[in-house]
């Protein structure tokens, strides 16, 4: 129909362009623009034409291509028409480059117009070779090999403006050749070739085209086929190696080619070709599919030619660090070329000394942290500990002196004044130098049998090394930064965790958690310009003048609480020496709190050095003028050490609160030290098992029983002694009432009470001991507090360790402290797990000690097991009256049969076998009463009637007389007495709750 129109065929104009756009946007049910396109072939300038149409119409560009693809058959591709068809996709294309691919795919699709690919193959190629450098040099160029070959065509360096087209010729060459599967002719191969081999300028777009050039001769190897191109491209990677610094110095980016090269060389040496391949697709940006053993002759290349292990080892030593690496900079550093040779062991295969290389890259990082960083250091220590081969034990690489690591940690171990002004080391080298020292020693205890059957003893870093190291300090530093540091503040955490557990205490991080919040901007407000002035040297004075002035130390010391905890280091020397000070009487409380809530800011930055100076200064006075002073080892081998301090320490709850800290800090860090004392010892027990037919492990069985068995008994004495310290001094309350005070609130503690005392003896007294009492309500105001503090503690070492519960109560202790323990210490339920076996003891003072410690638990846990346990007591406690002698009867029942009361009162069910139990007991003693004393004998009778009728009995007295009115010292009668004492106290219990 259009060609039938006179206006479609005339040549182009103006007049039949704006007819033929109009006609198509005002009618386009009659006249479909695929109907259009395909008339307009038959034209003479129909391709222009039709370029013009979908201008106007862009939206129309897929449907055109679309239909003109459609229409056309592989039979006309070679006719008139279809090299117009081809022409008027070729040139659409070319208006709209972005959609190439996209018609490529089309044509790729339907298989047809084959002539079109060729076109667009033959478009790329000149766009290709108009970038290319125009002059050839057919010498040899002057840094070219001697022995190449004169004939060797090298095109000169490519220009600046071209190097960004070339990178993306590159990339869409690969896409064709890699994902589509176009196979490039002769011409195509040679000139991809001169282009990747040429030499762009030292640019960052420069380094990264050589980057794309590299990996596409790794891709596509079959471009290289004859000898001629097989030395350009050695030539060329020459070159790569020689401009590699050149480059990166130039162009200023960190991540240059040459590292990509030495990567490259150390995975075909190590015959990782997945990882070729992985590194290839990463830098392309696409997934292509290639043959490891299309790597073959570039391995022979690279392996035998251009790296070779050695020439590979030694020049990754001589390539500078990354400065400042971090996170930011990305693709291929120097870092991974060393990770990877340390992984296979290049260096210590060929004795090249890496240590430095490493050690100077640790300290040019900074934040975020390199992924890379982590893995270096582990694949590093590893290499310092375990040899390359077992015929060389002694192929390893040399670990980072001490000095070195001193020398980043400068200025932190001084003062935190000196760590904040202009560090040498950033805090990011700190840390990863700090995670470096705790893996190399977590690295040789956990390798120590290994190393111990090789005959190796890698040296291991001194005590006094990790004693100058703030590590608590620089935890926490690190926790404010977790999301730029990565998982290196995790990692640390798990090192200290298992090294150091005495710097990983809850409540350390529980008191870091309040002082950071609110609390810091609060006490940046209350800062004053003057409580910044205060020096180290004035508070000395302060302290020395402190019987007569008590104002200035405590507003010094009030200042100092405002400050933050590193700006507390310089003071922490003067604040421990002058503890001593404050045993003085008068000295108020307020300066005492104030010393404590300092000492407790500076536990957080340097707890090691704080618990020494603090131990020391808190030693009697006696002690103090010894010159030799416990050192740090000194307290990881006997914790005790703590609690050997001067007395008055245990009245003083501040300080107290400072000792139970310490203690409970070095009891962890004791079980650590011993810990890691075995497995550095391990090869005490290597020798004897190669010497033991059988091959049985005797020895490292016994010994780490014996360290268990050390460190049972070390923790329940500290137990002990602090349970010791809880009792009331003998100043601190009158003599004959210390056990009153302590079990007055013990239901049988009236029965308790010496039966030849009559009661109104015993009210005088409490009258006339009226005024002593309130004495010792102020005097134990100290007392109670400690005993909290202590229980606390003893609380988290049961929790912690159930089995030094037991072995404390089966040690036993004062049966004074049982009121305090069961209801100060809230894990004390645990021990009814064991009383049984406690009171099946044969020894008669533990079965007493049993009994009395289930009466207060019984009261604390009224719980269903409470209840089987006091019956199995009781049923106990008939048992042995009916073996027990005479003597040992008196002894075991006059402290059990109060006990009775509180089974009782906790469970009334137990009333009757209670009951039955008591009047057997008093049948057994009425017995044996001697004949003076025979007005015992209705004893028997005046029980039986209690029980049958209690209510008829109102507020019996507990106490009561023989007939002679005088105390009688037979043990029998004496355990009457108690026996009705304390059937008279259950009667009125049950009369008063009814």
């Amino acid at each position: 129909m259009l060609k039938s129109r006179p206006c479609f065929n005339c040549d182009a104009s103006e007049t039949n362009k704006q007819t033929l756009n109009s006609v198509c946007s005002e009618l386009p049910s009659l006249l479909p623009i695929v109907d259009v396109a395909e008339a307009l072939l038959h034209m003479k300038n129909g391709a222009w034409f039709l370029c013009l149409l979908v201008a106007n119409v862009p939206d129309s560009f897929n449907e055109v291509c679309r239909g003109l693809i459609k229409n056309g058959e592989r039979q006309d591709e070679e006719s008139f028409g279809g090299r117009r068809r081809t022409d008027a996709l070729r040139h659409l294309c070319k208006m709209n480059p972005s959609q190439a691919l996209r018609v490529r795919g089309m044509v790729r699709k339907r298989e047809s117009i084959s002539s079109v690919l060729w076109q667009m193959r033959r478009q790329l190629l000149l766009e290709l070779m108009e970038i290319l450098p125009t002059v050839r040099s057919l010498h040899i160029p002057e840094e070219a090999e001697p022995d190449m070959e004169p004939n060797i065509s090298v095109y000169s360096g490519l220009k600046e403006e071209h190097v960004v087209k070339a990178s993306a010729l590159l990339r869409l060459y690969c896409a064709l050749m890699g994902i589509a599967g176009l196979k490039p002719t002769d011409e195509e191969a040679e000139q991809l070739l001169q282009l990747m081999t040429s030499r762009p300028p030292a640019t960052p777009a420069g380094v990264r085209f050589v980057s794309l050039s590299f990996c596409m001769l790794l891709a596509f190897s079959t471009l290289v086929s004859t000898p001629e191109q097989e030395q350009l491209m050695v030539m060329w990677l020459s070159w790569m190696i020689k401009e590699e610094a050149y480059f990166e110095s130039t162009s200023g980016v960190s991540a240059s080619f040459g590292e990509m090269l030495l990567l490259v060389a150390m995975y075909f040496h190590s015959n990782q070709l997945s990882a070729i391949i992985e590194l290839v697709c990463s830098t392309l940006g696409m997934k292509i599919v290639i043959k490891p053993s299309s790597l073959s002759r570039m391995k022979t290349i690279f392996t035998q030619e251009i790296f070779t292990e050695q020439v590979v080892t030694a020049h990754a030593v001589r390539v500078a660090v990354t400065s400042n690496l971090s996170a930011n900079i990305t693709g291929f550093l120097p870092i991974h070329c060393i990770y990877q040779l340390l992984r296979s062991r290049s260096f210590t295969k060929h004795k090249v000394s890496i240590k430095d290389w490493i050690y100077r890259q640790l300290c040019e990082t900074t934040t975020p942290l390199h992924p890379q960083l982590l893995p270096l250091i582990d694949v590093y220590i590893n290499s310092v500990l375990t040899p390359a081969s077992k015929s060389n034990p002694e192929a390893t690489n040399q670990p980072i002196t001490e000095q070195e690591i001193l020398n980043v940690f400068k200025g932190l171990t001084g003062g935190g004044e000196a760590a904040r002004l202009n560090p040498r080391y950033g805090i990011t080298a700190q840390l990863l130098v700090l995670y470096y020292i705790l893996s190399y020693e977590e690295a040789i205890l956990a390798s120590s049998k290994s190393l111990a059957a090789m005959q190796r003893k890698p040296k291991s870093y001194s005590p006094a090394l990790m004693d100058q190291i703030p590590i608590k300090f620089l935890i926490r530093q690190a926790q404010g930064q977790q999301q730029e540091l990565g998982g290196l503040h995790s990692a640390l955490l798990r090192l200290l965790a298992t090294n150091y557990p005495h710097l990983c205490i809850v409540d350390d991080w529980i008191c870091e958690e309040h002082i950071t919040g609110t609390d810091v901007l609060l006490r940046k407000m209350l800062l004053t310009n003057a409580a910044k002035k205060h020096s180290p040297v004035q508070l000395q004075e302060a302290f020395s003048a402190l019987q007569g002035n008590h104002t200035q130390v405590l507003q010094i010391l009030e200042h100092l609480t405002l400050l933050s905890a590193a700006e507390l280091i310089p003071y922490a020397e003067v604040l421990t020496s002058n503890m001593h000070q404050l045993f003085h009487p008068g000295v108020p409380r307020r300066i005492l709190q104030a010393v404590n809530r300092i000492w407790m800011a500076l536990n957080m930055v340097m707890p090691r050095r704080l618990w020494v100076m603090t131990v020391n200064a808190l030693q009697p006075s006696g002690k103090m003028v010894r010159q030799q002073k416990y050192t740090q080892k000194d307290l990881l081998i006997d914790p005790l050490i703590v609690l050997r301090c001067d007395p008055r320490v245990h009245r003083c709850p501040p300080l107290m609160d400072i000792t139970l800290h310490m203690l409970n800090g070095y009891l962890l860090a004791s079980k650590a030290y011993l810990s890691a004392h075995l497995k550095e010892t391990a090869d005490q027990d290597v020798r004897p098992l190669q010497n033991n037919v059988t091959g049985l492990e005797g020895p490292e069985v016994t010994r780490e029983e014996l360290k268990n068995a050390l460190l049972a008994a070390q923790d329940s004495a500290a137990v002990q002694i602090l349970l010791e310290i809880c009792l009331p001094l003998e100043e601190e309350s009158p003599p004959g009432r210390r056990t009153t005070r302590l079990l007055k609130n013990h239901p049988g503690s009236a029965a308790c009470s010496p039966p030849n005392k009559p009661v109104k003896e015993e009210e005088e007294e409490e009258k006339e001991g009226g005024d002593g009492e309130e004495v010792e309500d102020s005097l134990l105001c100290n007392l109670r507090e400690v005993q909290c503090l202590v229980c606390c503690l003893v609380h988290q070492m049961f929790i912690a360790d159930p089995n030094i519960a037991k072995l404390v109560h089966f040690q036993g202790y004062p049966c004074e402290l049982l009121p305090l323990t069961v209801a100060g210490i809230p894990s004390m339920h645990i021990c009814l797990d064991f009383i049984p076996e406690l009171i099946a003891q044969p020894e008669l003072e533990k079965q007493i000690f049993a009994i009395q410690l289930l009466s207060y638990l019984c009261i604390q846990y009224a719980l269903p097991k409470s209840l089987s346990v006091a019956r199995l007591a009781i049923n106990v406690m008939g048992t042995l009256l009916t073996v027990l002698t005479e003597a040992k009867r008196y002894t075991f029942f006059m402290p059990t049969l109060p006990c009775l009361v509180s089974f009782c009162q906790a469970f009334p069910p137990l009333y009757e076998d209670i009951m039955s139990l008591l009047i057997q007991v008093g049948q057994v003693c009425a017995s044996d009463v001697a004949t003076e004393t025979r007005d015992f004998d209705p004893i028997i009778t005046r029980l039986q009637q209690l029980k049958e009728k209690p209510m008829e009995q109102t507020r019996l007295p507990t106490t009561h007389k023989t007939g002679g009115g005088a105390p009688s010292a037979d043990p029998n009668v004496q355990l009457c007495h108690c026996i009705e004492n304390t059937f008279v106290e259950i009667i009125n219990m049950s009369v008063g709750a009814v």
